[in-house]
């Protein structure tokens, strides 16, 4: 990620296709979410031909099973430190929670 190259924060980068997480590692992620786990679910052609509504995707639970089971539904970036994850959009996000601010 070029934000925390720029910052000089060391970052591991993870290809969510190739691997995608699974329940434990979202269930993480969630724990620490600065924000709404709705947030981290994409409203895209794929949500809407997969025919999903706002009501599936509510509870920690309900976004863990639609990511595990469609992880192109995950919204991107996902930045996560050790006490925090955000998703990083708008990318000054990123810039926030990696310098610290």
């Amino acid at each position: 990620m070029r934000i925390a190259q720029e910052l000089g924060v060391e970052a591991d980068i993870v290809l969510y296709l190739k691997t995608p997480p699974d329940a434990a590692t979202l269930r993480s992620i969630i724990a620490k979410l600065d924000g709404p786990v709705t947030d981290l679910v994409r409203r895209d052609s794929l949500w809407q031909k997969l025919g999903l509504t706002e009501a599936d995707a509510v509870t920690d639970d309900q976004v863990v099973d639609l990511l595990v089971r469609h992880k192109q539904l995950l919204q991107r970036p996902v930045v996560v430190t050790r006490k925090k994850a955000i998703v990083g959009r708008p990318k000054e996000r990123v810039t926030e929670l990696l310098s610290g601010r």
